[in-house]
């Protein structure tokens, strides 16, 4: 897994907040698959993941983990932050 923190973009975190129910757009097939899959994955196959899909990977673990998560995801997906 890479050590940096990756730059997420505005059309990722609108993806990954559809996802979570919290407005953004719906991704298409491969991607709402994908935020899936990296959502429903233990700590070792959701790092693996990372490795391939590190902004999609920190989306979600920004939703799923950080308490201030989809704030900043609503912020990302506006334009108002860059992450």
């Amino acid at each position: 897994m890479s050590t940096g923190t990756p730059t997420i973009p505005a059309e990722t975190a609108r993806h990954v907040l559809a996802h979570f129910g919290h407005g953004g757009v719906k991704p298409g097939r491969f991607g709402e698959q994908l935020i899936t899959l990296i959502a429903g994955a233990d700590q070792q196959n959701a790092a693996r993941l990372a490795d391939s899909f590190p902004a999609e990977a920190e989306a979600v673990r920004m939703a799923q983990y950080d308490e201030d998560g989809i704030a900043k995801l609503q912020a990302i997906a506006n334009g108002q932050a860059a992450a």
